[in-house]
């Protein structure tokens, strides 16, 4: 967590992340997490306001924790295809600590895309350097011509697309069975490294 927070602001954004895991964004109450918290209503909002802000906190400790293990898997001295398999297994691991992500970035794109923007790139996303280095594998023929927007959309979405969908997915394919789908949600993991992998590997 943020070492500017004091123990009080601690409390009340991990009581958060358990209330909007458990209910969702808009499932969720400042009271709930007050009472998650032990604290009063007031004071919550004291300290951040409204259930957005304490979100957009929630949000960003997540992003925090996130980058830099992203950022060590892309610098690391390691084959690129196990750069692939260590970035999709992290980031799935980070959106099953944090599943609401997806559904927030969403809810926020439709109604404050510049806000969303803004947060995204405060957090220290830097996708320029990403895209630079699938060019340089594309240009050393370690993986076949493929334009790096696509590719790094094409990882990003194979991720995120399950947690977004998790009411079609569940109820529609696994019939509500949650322990079925979080099991599925931890196959991925394997499932979409090794897609991506046949997909760009060069012929």
């Amino acid at each position: 967590m943020n070492p500017n927070y004091n123990e009080t602001e601690l409390q009340i954004l991990e009581a958060a992340r358990k209330v909007f895991l458990q209910y969702g964004f808009d499932g969720a109450t400042t009271q709930m997490i007050a009472t998650e918290s032990g604290i009063n209503k007031a004071l919550l909002h004291y300290y951040f306001r409204s259930k957005d802000r304490l979100f957009e906190a929630v949000f960003m400790e997540a992003f925090t924790r996130m980058i830099p293990n992203l950022l060590k898997i892309f610098t690391a001295e390691i084959d690129f295809f196990e750069k692939i398999r260590a970035f999709v297994g992290a980031y799935i691991d980070a959106l099953l600590q944090y599943p609401q992500i997806p559904l927030f970035v969403l809810h926020e794109l439709k109604r404050n895309p510049d806000r969303i923007v803004q947060l995204i790139k405060s957090s220290g996303i830097r996708p320029e350097f990403i895209l630079e280095m699938f060019r340089g594998e594309v240009g050393k023929g370690n993986i076949a011509p493929i334009d790096p927007y696509h590719l790094l959309v094409n990882m990003l979405s194979l991720c995120i697309f399950p947690f977004a969908a998790k009411p079609m997915i569940q109820g529609f394919i696994f019939h509500n069975d949650e322990a079925a789908f979080q099991e599925f949600l931890v196959s991925r993991k394997e499932q979409v490294a090794e897609f991506i992998i046949k997909a760009i590997k060069p012929c």
